[in-house]
């Protein structure tokens, strides 16, 4: 089904000239969103002590500063029994109030509106107090719900209207009602987890009730004049979940219940299938939200992996939606809407979906941030102010932490120069970029090309900087990144035995059978390279075509099946590969706590396999001999990579300290263990901010 294009709405403002769609403001009645970017709930740990509201405050701030029409916080749960974790962010008390004006009129003083979200976590609550519809445990929580009684049910349909009622005193201009992926109100709804045979379960209309008394509870608590973004679940993409005829009944009765606007969820946390990672092609989901258009009036937002205005203009201008949610893109760049609006996608710091800095941060009980942008959720303390005593910097070395330091010294009003002796930007992201589903690497350097150009540094590539270049500057910083290490076995300088530099460079080319020596990072990034990459086929990656991936994670594209699941058809592989380590245990055991489960999935489904507690005998003209729990084996391969961590390149720094030059060292050539982009760019941009 293809949704008409949507005209330009009628206003007496001109149309912006390069996203007309998606600058055109939004009129819901009682109130106008000056355009159609909202920036979509995430949870930054700020939430959950009234201490750090002046911090989400600032964090909001600049984000309305930076353009947005609208924002939605993280989740606050309407009671104690709806927490995300003991003491996590809640609405439920008179003197919980307060604190959230710094919020509010932080956000309304820059021009944006700002709804609160009401997150009951269900059965995803992670303490013993936790209830939901049945007894039933999610598979990735350690606790068992406490089955509610019907009058326990009317107890919390009564909470979430209280908890409305408390956000409209505190200022917010509306709830986001979260009915999605997977959290309490979706836990009724879907047949998975809802096996109640009351009035609350049993049929599709008894199971939908629960989240059309919230939504119609709360308009009647907080009046026509207030919004209520309805987050529905629109895939499930769970066993026994929703089917496409019980999602559109869901939306119908919400709409007339009183919501204003319908968000598009998409997945439960507990699917087997990505949503959000940087290996999901861009704007893969909109066509379900394309398929809602014709069954309600209400406005929809389309969501998920869009991240760049020319992606979101394309959703609005063919009809799909009417607003786009972005979040993670606006904590990578808070002025995201301001720089589209200019016509200036060039300089935006785009959003890789890494997940490193925001997603596993928060599930590691810290506040998240962002790889590419340290600032995140740290406005009041990490700036980049004037220097009143500008320094002559020289940064060697033009990766991750290098552009970082790099520009943000320039920035500043420092004269840096940057050395690199490649002949181009980028260090390791220039390997990285190659790699299938990791593509928005290459927004990164576009995105730093033009930041050293914008700031005025001076870039020296080809260049091997020495001692006497470096002489006369006033801070000498060292960003010479890493060197393969190497490794020491019978055979180890066969002709089959090669680095992952010369995998991902294209100076060897791999035959059909490889075995990888190392799964952490970079192993499971080469054994990814390997199973796609095909001197046969000039298709690409499937992590570029949404139907493509889609058949290879077995989601139906029709979205009529339950659940949206069908039977997953992967690609076969480019080549057999064994991904081994030396230490014992499952490989990847040390990925991010949100993708790993991706990557190693991705590469089972490629017939990859992975093997831990190897001991490595010896290469020859055979192939690899390994030892694997005391049985001797040879593995018949043609070539075997080497991903066994990398040592610090420092050589610089000694004739730099024979000079009297006393270097900085930031990012691989300090610390070299893993490749880590995220403490590298962190590193070189708070060193800059010290300078």
């Amino acid at each position: 089904m293809t949704p008409s294009p949507s005209p330009l709405p009628s206003t007496t403002e001109a149309a912006n000239p390069h996203y007309p769609h998606l600058f055109a403001p939004l009129d819901l009645g009682f109130t106008r969103i000056r355009n159609r970017v909202l920036m979509g709930s995430i949870h930054t740990g700020l939430e959950d002590r009234a201490s750090d509201f002046p911090k989400l405050a600032a964090y909001f701030a600049e984000r309305a500063r930076g353009g947005v029409g609208l924002m939605v916080t993280g989740g606050f749960s309407p009671n104690l029994v709806g927490w995300l974790k003991p003491f996590g962010g809640k609405l439920s008390w008179p003197w919980e109030v307060r604190p959230h004006k710094f919020v509010t009129q932080a956000v309304h003083d820059n021009g944006s509106k700002i709804c609160l979200q009401l997150l009951h976590a269900g059965r995803y609550a992670y303490h013993p107090f936790s209830v939901a519809p049945s007894k039933l445990k999610a598979p990735i929580n350690p606790f068992t719900p406490r089955q509610l009684s019907a009058r326990g049910v009317e107890r919390q349909i009564t909470a979430y209207a209280d908890a409305a009622r408390r956000a409209r005193e505190a200022g917010y201009d509306g709830v986001e009602v979260m009915g999605s992926e997977g959290y309490f109100i979706n836990e009724f709804t879907a047949p998975r987890t809802n096996k109640r045979t009351d009035a609350w379960g049993g049929t599709p209309e008894k199971r939908m009730r629960f989240a059309v008394e919230i939504v119609r509870r709360v308009r009647e608590a907080c009046g026509p004049d207030f919004i209520i973004i309805y987050r529905l679940s629109l895939l499930d993409l769970v066993e026994d979940g929703n089917q496409w005829e019980e999602i559109v009944a869901q939306a119908k009765a919400i709409e007339a219940a009183g919501a204003t606007i319908i968000n598009s969820g998409i997945g439960w946390h507990e699917a087997r299938i990505p949503t959000i990672v940087t290996s999901v092609p861009r704007a893969a989901f909109v066509n379900v939200t394309a398929k809602l258009r014709p069954h309600v009036a209400l406005p929809l937002i389309a969501t998920n992996r869009i991240n760049m205005p020319e992606v979101a203009e394309r959703i609005l201008a063919d009809g799909i939606a009417d607003m786009v949610s972005l979040a993670r893109p606006l904590l990578a760049d808070p002025d995201w809407a301001n720089k589209s609006r200019a016509g200036k996608p060039n300089s935006i710091n785009t959003c890789i979906a890494c997940n490193q800095a925001c997603l596993d941060h928060v599930f590691e009980n810290k506040h998240a941030s962002c790889l590419l942008n340290p600032r995140a959720c740290a406005e009041t303390e990490l700036n980049y102010h004037k220097t009143f005593a500008p320094k002559r910097v020289a940064v060697v070395g033009a990766g991750p932490a290098g552009l970082a330091c790099a520009t943000v010294a320039a920035e500043r009003g420092h004269r840096v120069t940057l050395f690199d002796a490649s002949g181009e930007i980028g260090g390791q992201f220039n390997y990285a970029k190659k790699i299938p589903g990791k593509e928005e690497f290459h927004e990164t350097l576009r995105y730093f090309t033009h930041k050293l150009e914008e700031t005025g540094v001076e870039v020296k590539l080809g260049v091997l900087a020495t001692a006497q270049d470096l002489s006369g500057f006033d801070e000498v910083v060292l960003a010479t990144g890493i060197l393969p290490r190497q490794v020491e076995f019978p055979g180890s300088d066969h002709a089959k035995v090669i680095s992952y530099l010369d995998v991902l460079s294209g100076r060897v080319k791999v035959g059909g059978r490889a075995a990888i020596i190392g799964a952490g990072g970079i192993g499971f990034d080469v054994a990814e390279y390997l199973v796609h990459e095909s001197p046969h086929s000039d298709q690409g990656s499937p992590t570029l075509d949404p139907a493509r991936w889609m058949a290879e994670w077995g989601v139906d594209p029709t979205f009529e099946a339950r659940g949206s699941l069908v039977p997953p058809r992967p690609e076969p592989p480019s080549r057999e590969v064994w991904l081994l380590q030396r230490s014992p245990g499952k490989p990847g055991a040390r990925l991010g706590k949100t993708s790993g489960w991706v990557h190693r999935a991705t590469l089972k489904a490629k017939k990859v396999q992975m093997l831990g507690g190897v001991e490595y005998l010896g290469v020859d003209d055979a192939g690899l001999k390994v030892r694997i729990d005391g049985v001797e084996q040879a593995l018949p391969v043609d070539h075997v990579v080497i991903c066994a961590g990398q040592e610090p390149r420092r050589e610089l720094q000694v004739e730099l300290e024979a000079a009297g030059i006393s270097p900085h060292l930031i990012g691989g050539a300090d610390v070299a263990a893993e490749l880590d982009a995220k403490r590298a760019i962190d590193q070189g941009s708070r060193l800059a901010a010290a300078l």
